[in-house]
């Protein structure tokens, strides 16, 4: 009978030989890493080779696991007490790891009736206690689990959580699971990859509790610096760089001020290709990479568009041939830090144009000397106008022209005559002063005039002028607002690796430090700083001027958006849904009437809102009140108007910063309003 054949000494391997159920077929659907499979997928085959390893590995599990979960209490206790026992402590050893006793969680389990808050609060505070009385020196891999007082329950299970995963990446997290042991997450290489068997244990050891530091030198001594640094000699650096955060400043920069720079025009008049030409020039892009670019772009069928890619890296940008974003990088003139903005030109991704533009301090207005090109951008429905009331509106006061494409127009005076005759008699208009504005003919293809001066016979014939660099090197570099408290506009956020997330952002005013909490706006969270980024280099502070990326910890990531504003704590921006202001009407078709929609531009956000109120009319010099209550506003007037916005914004007034209390009025795809905040209402 079949039921009945010898089974002893069967070899299953030739059953199943063809039918593949035993975990190989995964490999074929899913992409899993070696260690994973090892860890989770069963083989016969290294269960055989491993059989005379695994008691000796029982063993010295069992050794380290004598301590039983509940030894007595367990058989006292109905198997409904046990379940909720046995969930309290996987709730609580989640939060935890393998850093407390079991015996530890029993009791506190027992004493609080199996309530993981209340348990885990004892707990903590326990730990807290005991570290604030030890005097001893504490060894390079003992647990923090708390460095401050705790905090709200909420958040008492979160602060461990991340400080567990941020001390050591590759580690092991068990949970207890009815008395059971689970691994979860990253496994370190089985015995029978490697061929060695690892030596660390990761059981929980009542006498000191060490978190697993593995043989690999870096990892280890970067557990080492996380851990041991302690906390009054960081107070005590923040407190000397308050008194001397200029000088800080002045000496990390190398006595080279901060120019944040943003290059505006209409959509192809080259602004990419001038700006990654000049990268490419200053050797801030080698030889290799741009040979690169330009073989890319011939396959492309692009050739023209090489230097380009050197600021347009996604793929959509350069398959359309147009900025979408905002590129930012860093270059050096001869006295000045300058990070670069290209800002894109077409209409379609002016929003992303302001949010560049209102993180500027000069910008360089690119314009095509092409006969009809510059014409296009400069009359109605081009960018070149509306792009200079922008940056005009948003407090840029020294302005670059750079009029490019001379190399197609053979470097004629008469076209540069004309371009800047015209452009001048506007830009005077829109607020900026003759002595701020530079005209400077450039060639960005052939790279003439833009590091050093041309020496094309046709162009200095004419034109004794300086540089595109030399001309930026020129500009003024404004004071920064370091003394006042700390603002970051949010412009991204992303998931880093490890714990917590990452922001990035211009700080408007005052200074930041790696281990600052600070709060958001206007979600009203608090979350701490625990990591400064800037131009990809790890830093202990930045200052305003800077554009950071942070890394921070202590918040949802859920909860903050584009457009949200960190600050101090003890002095916080205020966030409302509606405030007054006084505004400057464009050219505009419509008038604007009360209930008026409109799109608010404030720094990163982009806000849905109405004009809600139309207070009065002002003179456009003396600011007097030339109407109460007016039933419409035309295109030109200076009026004070109150607008409410549909979610809240975090928002200062003008006369208190400058750089966070201007804004724009966007409607129907046309900037139609420049304002100034006057007034928050609650």
């Amino acid at each position: 009978m079949s039921r009945h054949r010898n089974v002893r000494g069967y070899n299953y391997d030739e059953d199943f030989e063809d039918d593949d159920i035993y975990g190989q077929s995964v490999d074929d659907d899913y992409c899993i890493s070696p260690a994973t499979a090892a860890q989770f997928i069963y083989s016969r085959q290294d269960s055989r080779q491993t059989r005379q390893v695994e008691p000796l590995e029982e063993e010295e599990h069992e050794e380290e696991e004598e301590m039983p979960t509940s030894p007595t209490v367990t058989h006292m206790l109905d198997p409904l007490e046990q379940g909720r026992l046995y969930t309290c402590l996987d709730q609580m050893r989640t939060v935890l790891g393998d850093s407390v006793p079991d015996s530890t969680l029993t009791e506190a389990a027992l004493k609080y009736d199996c309530d993981p808050h209340r348990a885990l609060d004892s707990i903590l505070s326990a730990e807290s206690s005991s570290m604030q009385t030890t005097t001893a020196p504490k060894t390079n891999t003992q647990l923090e689990l708390t460095t401050a007082p705790p905090p709200q329950k909420a958040k008492l299970r979160e602060a461990p959580e991340s400080r567990l995963e941020s001390e050591v990446v590759p580690k092991v997290a068990r949970m207890t699971v009815s008395g059971k042991k689970q691994t979860m997450g990253f496994d370190v290489p089985s015995s029978d990859e490697n061929g060695v068997t690892p030596s660390v244990r990761r059981g929980p050891s009542p006498e000191a509790m060490t978190v697993p530091v593995f043989e690999t030198p870096s990892k280890s001594a970067s557990v080492v610096e996380d851990s041991v640094a302690p906390n009054p000699p960081r107070s005590a650096s923040k407190s000397k760089q308050q008194l001397n955060i200029r000088a800080e400043l002045e000496q990390r920069q190398g006595g080279k001020p901060l120019l944040n720079l943003v290059v505006i025009g209409h959509v192809d008049a080259g602004k990419s290709t001038l700006m990654g030409h000049l990268l490419y020039l200053l050797g801030n892009v080698n030889k290799r990479t741009m040979h690169k670019y330009e073989q890319e772009a011939k396959k492309a069928g692009k050739a023209s568009f090489a230097y380009a890619w050197v600021l347009d890296e996604t793929g959509e940008e350069r398959d359309r041939g147009v900025t979408m974003d905002v590129g930012m990088t860093k270059f050096e003139t001869n006295s000045k830090v300058v990070t670069l903005m290209d800002a894109p030109g077409h209409k379609d991704f002016i929003p992303n144009m302001i949010t560049g533009a209102a993180q500027a301090d000069v910008a360089v207005l690119v314009v095509d000397a092409s006969r009809g090109e510059f014409e296009a951008g400069f009359e109605a429905g081009g960018q070149t106008r509306e792009h200079a009331l922008l940056v005009r509106s948003l407090g840029v006061t020294q302005l670059a022209v750079a009029v490019n494409k001379m190399d197609q127009v053979n470097w004629q005076q008469e076209r540069f005559q004309e371009i800047t005759s015209k452009l001048g008699h506007f830009l005077k208009l829109a607020g900026f002063k003759e002595s701020d504005v530079y005209y400077v003919p450039t060639s960005g293809l052939s790279g003439e005039n833009l590091t050093t001066r041309s020496k094309e016979a046709e162009l200095t014939a004419w034109y004794t002028g300086p540089c595109l660099l030399d001309q930026i090197d020129s500009f003024k570099a404004p004071q920064r607002s370091v003394e006042k408290p700390f603002r970051l506009c949010v412009s991204d956020v992303f998931k880093d690796q490890g714990s917590g997330f990452c922001v990035t952002g211009k700080i408007e005013a005052g200074f930041i430090q790696t281990g600052d909490k600070v709060l958001v706006m206007p979600p009203n969270e608090t979350c701490t700083v625990k990591g400064i980024t800037l131009h990809d280099e790890p830093l202990d502070w930045a200052a305003a001027g800077d554009h950071v990326s942070l890394t921070v910890t202590g918040m949802d990531i859920i909860k903050i958006n584009v457009g949200c504003v960190f600050c101090g704590p003890k002095e916080p921006i205020k966030a409302c849904s509606r405030f007054r202001a006084r505004i400057l009407l464009f050219n505009i078709e419509v008038p604007i009437t009360q209930g008026f929609p409109v799109l608010l531009h404030y720094q990163t956000v982009s806000e849905p809102a109405t004009i809600r109120k139309l207070v009065s009319v002002l003179h456009k010099n003396s600011g007097e009140v030339l109407k109460k209550k007016p039933k419409c506003l035309s295109k030109g007037q200076n009026a004070v108007v109150e607008i409410q916005t549909q979610r809240p914004v975090a928002l200062e007034l003008y006369k208190d910063f400058k750089e966070l209390g201007r804004f724009m009025l966007r409607y129907v795809g046309s900037t139609i309003a420049a304002g100034v905040v006057t007034e928050i209402k609650e």
